[in-house]
């Protein structure tokens, strides 16, 4: 009988790629995988450590494990990644543990095991960071950059194009860096060109985190003229203030930024925009602070998300003077949301009686569940759709929007 095993990924999609790529190696023969962690004999959990929150989220999973082991429902527990990898004394902590693995390496194979919905998939280009910003410790836990094979991105491709997934997702911890520990520049718009040749099944292809240092005329080109190409750009800038941004060791300037959104925006028509911040980094001032949000409400990003400034052990900017207090941190996290909750709602105002396609994920009651090519899966906004026809997973549908609401929309099939 095969032994039960369940699988618990935690953290970003490049997280949930490894974890595929795990259990993808694992004998199929011997062991089975569940849905229900509770129903499972060995428990996977895949961590995060990015930031506080995610080591506290990792930290609460592992210990929700040790209590069903400790109930005799599981009898092995297997921690990996970002955690394992950032922690080597976590096993004198954490005894009940009985294996700790850290990040794993790119994968060059095909995993057939997913975490995904079958409608739609991850590809992760490459590994680690070049940029070493100074509030971040992705570079210490995953090392420096390294990309995949060009032979093994495409051998991935096809197999996703056989499958005639309806959703091809390129990640990276940026993917404009593809290419450069090989040839000193990003191969990515070639790349693309090829995946694009060998990808005629697949519906759309979306880019995920762009450098806005490596954002060049010819991959706004490409993502312009390829109709395949989600017309959403991943921009993370972290700040807009000069001077926090060179203490980031961000290499860009507020007047490169304001720059480069507007060639985006006059490039790609239609184009979604989504960036992300960081609130309180050390040392901002209210004024730099007030800076940011006037920036939010003048750019009207489609899409934002805010992290609030997390003290990493082994960063740079963990020494650095002038840490904002928790309070004020969450204060100015709070501003930004609420800035952005109007930007959206407005934007989403104007989606009124336009007729957009929709990918339909799942049917709730008499309600389909869809997403745009302005939403990512897991982190942008839904559509909610009626239709008099029956829809499945992975279906396109032509949507006119009936109603908008802050983040999401609604619409009746055409």
């Amino acid at each position: 009988m095969k032994r039960k095993l369940g699988v618990i990924s935690l953290g970003c999609p490049r997280n949930l790629v490894d974890a595929e790529s795990i259990v993808g190696r694992i004998d199929g023969g011997i062991y089975s995988v569940v849905d229900d962690i509770r129903q499972a004999e060995i428990a996977l959990v895949n961590t995060c450590a990015f930031i506080e929150d995610a080591k506290r989220e990792s930290i609460d999973a592992i210990l929700d494990l040790i209590e069903l082991k400790k109930e005799g429902r599981l009898k092995k527990i297997i921690v990996c990644g970002c955690l394992a990898q950032r922690y080597k004394d976590l096993y004198k902590e954490l005894p009940e543990v009985d294996a700790f693995v850290g990040a794993p390496h790119l994968d060059r194979g095909t995993s057939r095991f997913a975490l995904t919905p079958g409608h739609y998939a991850y590809l992760k280009i490459c590994e680690g960071c070049l940029n070493n910003c100074s509030y971040c410790i992705i570079p210490a836990i995953k090392g420096r950059l390294t990309s995949l094979d060009e032979e093994s991105v495409i051998r991935k491709v096809k197999y996703f194009n056989r499958k005639k997934i309806s959703e091809l997702n390129i990640i990276g911890q940026d993917i404009t860096a593809f290419g450069m520990d090989v040839s000193g520049k990003s191969l990515l718009p070639g790349l693309l060109k090829k995946i694009l040749d060998n990808s005629g099944s697949i519906g759309w292809i979306r880019l995920l985190y762009l450098n806005p240092e490596r954002v060049n005329n010819e991959l706004l080109g490409l993502i312009g003229s390829e109709d395949r190409i989600c017309k959403y750009i991943d921009l993370p800038i972290q700040h807009i203030n000069d001077r926090i941004l060179k203490l980031m060791n961000r290499k860009v300037t507020k007047k490169m930024l304001v720059k480069l959104i507007g060639k985006i925006r006059k490039l790609i028509p239609g184009v979604s925009l989504r960036t992300s911040l960081i609130a309180g980094f050390p040392s901002e001032t209210d004024k730099e602070f007030r800076e940011l949000l006037d920036f939010v409400r003048e750019m009207r990003f489609e899409r934002l998300g805010v992290f609030i400034y997390s003290r990493e052990e082994g960063t740079r900017a963990y020494s650095f003077k002038g840490q904002v207090n928790p309070k004020l941190k969450q204060e100015r996290f709070d501003a930004i949301m609420k800035e952005q909750q109007s930007v959206s709602a407005f934007l989403n105002s104007g989606m009124m009686h336009k007729k957009i396609r929709v990918l339909i994920e799942e049917k709730q009651a008499d309600i389909y569940i869809g997403r745009s090519q302005a939403d990512a899966p897991e982190v942008d906004g839904l559509v909610y759709v009626r239709s008099a026809r029956p829809l499945k997973p992975g279906d396109f549908a032509e949507v006119e929007i009936t109603d908008t609401f802050e983040y999401d929309l609604a619409g009746e099939t055409i």
